[in-house]
């Protein structure tokens, strides 16, 4: 089986990049949003044609169930800051692409392997919401949680990489490791206080999974 893992920083690319050294499963780097994100999974699976894409990285949780370190695993994603209009489809949902699904659903085998997991860390599936917001504000928050209210976690890139495996007939998942929690936050103090003191070996679970499902 052929697995590949995007990231979109730099700083997740090094912390796995050590977790899979000397192994056959491709990390790569698209950059931060939807775009980079689309243009990375597509590039991926042109070159490496992989079984299965992982999105991997850090997200803001929900500020109900959720604490920073936990692990987010998308049942379902979304775009929140997509809206097509009701003047030629008034089936589309706000969040959905016209034509595309409502939301895209990870490869329920893969979903199933995720929530199994017993590896020490807290891992909780459902929604994933992303856009190109990168979210500093319990405003900002409140509001996608507004449309929303489901979501588990908050990211920049997750949504587009599931877009591109579903146009590509990929099976795709995406663990989200929680850094900050915005509604309990201000300027995302959280966000770098992760990384500069409790972010490394906060991949560890991505490598649980990937292993799981090679067995």
């Amino acid at each position: 089986m052929k697995i590949g893992i995007i990231v979109a920083m730099d700083k997740e690319l090094r912390q796995l990049k050590q977790l899979f050294e000397g192994s056959d499963v491709m990390v790569q780097k698209c950059g931060i949003g939807k775009v980079n994100a689309a243009l990375g999974a597509q590039k991926m699976i042109n070159e490496f044609h992989p079984d299965v894409i992982i999105s991997s990285g850090c997200a803001g949780g929900n500020g109900d169930d959720i604490e920073i370190q936990d692990v987010v695993v998308s049942s379902l994603l979304v775009y929140h800051d997509v809206y097509c209009g009701t003047a030629i489809d008034n089936t589309t949902q706000y969040g959905q692409v016209q034509g595309m699904p409502v939301r895209f659903e990870a490869a329920p085998w893969l979903l199933q392997k995720a929530v199994s997991l017993d590896c020490g860390v807290k891992i909780h599936a459902g929604l994933i919401a992303t856009g190109d917001w990168f979210v500093d504000s319990r405003e900002k928050m409140r509001e996608i949680l507004g449309k929303f209210p489901e979501a588990k976690a908050v990211d920049m890139e997750s949504c587009a990489i599931a877009q591109t495996c579903y146009i590509n007939k990929v099976a795709f998942i995406s663990f989200r490791v929680i850094s900050d929690i915005p509604l309990r936050d201000t300027d995302a103090s959280q966000y770098h206080d992760f990384w500069n003191t409790v972010a490394e070996h906060s991949f560890a679970v991505t490598k649980s999974f990937v292993e799981s499902i090679q067995q």
